[in-house]
């Protein structure tokens, strides 16, 4: 897979870095993008393989910044062929009555104003392409509201859904396809922000973040004839009904 190319936002660390692993792992050229660049570093030097993981910081709410990543990235890796939509945050006061406006409107920002900002700025290079997968990672919370993810994380993350939903719909008559990507619990630094601490076992228990990578391999594979519109990974422990 050497001639083909990704872009990981997110990919610092969690479920993007580990789809990031799983592609350079195949022998893709790969990019990660996020805020810090001291992460970045960390996760290029701790995932390279047989080529360089290529970084660049990036705030996904700023939307000239998505597209400069996305200038960028198309001039270091000669294209773009799979866009992955990782980055995402959550806060410990989650409620309604606890929660702050300005907390809710960083949620929303970087959860669903942030993969908008990013398709946006990939798209024409993809129509030009007249090919590109666009692999959105939303929520299990973003198909079914609970308390446990909190008010803003669920809103963000059913803005995501639709984004993506309503994208493919339109972009597959120019050979773009988009998966939304449901994951249940992960073992990942946003369970830092559990209002309540999760232990050891429990993280040892859930989902690790090449599970997800692993399938997000898979579908970029599949001829550009198939297309996965959505799937759901979830803990075998964690309930779905």
């Amino acid at each position: 897979m050497s001639s083909k190319s990704v872009l990981v936002i997110g990919g610092g660390t969690g479920i993007g870095k580990g789809i990031a692993r799983s592609f350079a792992q195949d022998g893709w050229n790969v990019a990660i993008a996020g805020r810090r660049e001291s992460i970045l570093a960390e996760a290029a030097a701790d995932i390279a393989g047989k080529s360089p993981i290529h970084t660049r910081t990036v705030d996904v709410g700023d939307r000239d910044d998505t597209t400069s990543l996305v200038d960028w990235a198309i001039e270091t890796l000669g294209r773009i062929d799979v866009l992955v939509n990782s980055a995402g945050i959550n806060i410990k006061n989650r409620t309604m009555a606890e929660m702050t406006p300005d907390q809710f409107d960083q949620v929303m920002t970087i959860n669903g104003i942030g993969p908008y900002n990013c398709m946006h700025s990939v798209l024409p290079h993809m129509r030009a392409n007249g090919d590109g997968l666009i692999v959105n990672i939303s929520s299990i919370a973003g198909k079914r509201a609970a308390d446990l993810a909190g008010i803003a994380y669920c809103a963000s993350k059913f803005a995501a859904t639709g984004l993506g939903t309503a994208v493919g719909l339109e972009e597959g008559a120019n050979g773009i396809r988009v998966t939304n990507v449901y994951p249940g619990e992960v073992e990942t630094p946003i369970l830092d922000q559990r209002p309540n601490p999760v232990s050891a076992e429990h993280r040892a228990r859930i989902l690790q973040p090449e599970d997800i990578g692993d399938v997000i391999l898979t579908i970029a594979k599949m001829p550009p004839r198939a297309h996965v519109p959505e799937i759901v990974i979830k803990p075998t422990l964690q309930a779905y009904a």
